[in-house]
């Protein structure tokens, strides 16, 4: 398919014509060099980059494309290369922090390689299979999909990727069938769980994310197993939505909780309602009650952040996806039933108490 453009039918000089109203018309390479005076091969040489034209002919050419409003057909460009240059990328949420960060380093690392990227929403709360999302994302121009697995999928063990369309998916769980790649949230949970025990804390609380998030239910699984581990008490769990509101909520309660001098909560966000809730209780953070999260999504939006959190590397892991899925699409092998890990980061802040130096 060519560019479109509106205006009349071509003629000698297109600045000049006159608009045919209500209809659009198909600029050709023929029209482009016509305007510029060179040939259509010369054209064409521009149009695919080529270093095989004079630098003064290249602006001519670039100038004449921009007054006649061409775009390069990309459709045949990509039948006769055998690629379009685009990567899918699906996504349930795009607002999502996380989702959103994932998304910025792989268009960051597709500009880079001169790809564009095609993004698909399928929304939250349905039930989907791979098989469909990827049946959708076939009928699109790309040469490639990066499905970001924030819920639960029904075919995950058993989905295998069409030989012709490489697929990576960004996951908490490796599949038989793709190359996969993640921050390690169950790790991410178990580190901060032995950090505040190691900080002298009898047992830690936990705000999980929504039920329906991988996420959250993969921290939720490391909180659990750590406290197992250590052979401290298992409390109950207290659920949220991701939001502050969720937090301040379970802060709330958890400022009744007579032997809760240690919160972990799935995300920042959550992590901040907290504390706030617990204030506005009466508990003292970090004095009565230590706080961390995860993510690291505050920054920027908080003033004097006071919270200790997990960052996640979700621009990194974006990037790690999109070069996955490249080299696949050139025909390298990427291992598929091992997950790629992008390590976190602990970041200390003030929000947690030292209870056995006895200190803030």
């Amino acid at each position: 398919m060519g560019g479109s453009i509106n205006g009349g039918p071509t003629g000698d000089t297109a600045a000049d014509r006159p608009a045919a109203a209500g209809r659009a018309t198909t600029v050709s390479m023929q029209d482009v060099a016509r305007e510029a005076g060179v040939s259509p091969q010369t054209v064409s040489r521009v149009a695919n980059g080529s270093d095989a034209v004079r630098p003064e002919t290249r602006l001519r050419v670039e100038q004449a494309m921009e007054r006649l409003g061409y775009r390069p057909n990309y459709a045949a460009r990509a039948l006769k290369r055998g690629r379009f240059r685009a990567v899918g990328v699906v996504l349930f949420d795009m607002a999502r922090f996380g989702n959103a960060r994932i998304l910025a380093g792989i268009t960051a690392a597709a500009n880079d390689e001169g790809y564009a990227t095609t993004i698909h929403t399928i929304g939250k709360g349905r039930r989907h299979t791979l098989q469909s999302i990827i049946e959708r994302m076939k009928q699109l121009p790309v040469d490639g999909v990066i499905v970001v697995l924030e819920e639960p999928i029904d075919d995950m063990d058993d989905f295998t990727p069409p030989a012709d369309l490489p697929v990576v998916l960004v996951n908490e769980r490796p599949s038989d069938g793709c190359p996969t790649v993640d921050a390690d949230q169950y790790g991410c949970s178990t580190a901060l769980v032995d950090y505040l025990l190691a900080k002298g804390h009898r047992t830690v609380y936990h705000i999980a994310g929504p039920a329906a998030s991988r996420a959250a239910e993969s921290r939720a699984r490391g909180w659990r197993d750590a406290l197992h581990q250590a052979g401290a008490p298992v409390p109950p769990t207290y659920i949220g939505d991701w939001g502050a509101d969720s937090g301040y909520q379970a802060g709330l309660a958890l400022a009744h909780e007579r032997d809760c001098t240690a919160v972990y909560a799935a995300n920042d966000q959550m992590a901040y309602g907290a504390i706030l809730g617990l204030r506005a209780a009466g508990r003292r953070v970090p004095e009565d009650v230590s706080v961390v999260g995860v993510d690291d999504s505050l920054v920027g939006m908080v003033p004097r952040l006071e919270l200790t959190t997990m960052r996640m590397p979700f621009a990194e892991i974006g990037r790690r996806a999109f070069s996955m899925v490249l080299r696949r699409c050139e025909g390298e092998p990427v291992p598929v039933g091992v997950k790629t890990v992008v390590p976190t980061e602990l970041v200390e802040r003030s929000s947690v108490r030292d209870l056995a130096a006895g200190a803030v």
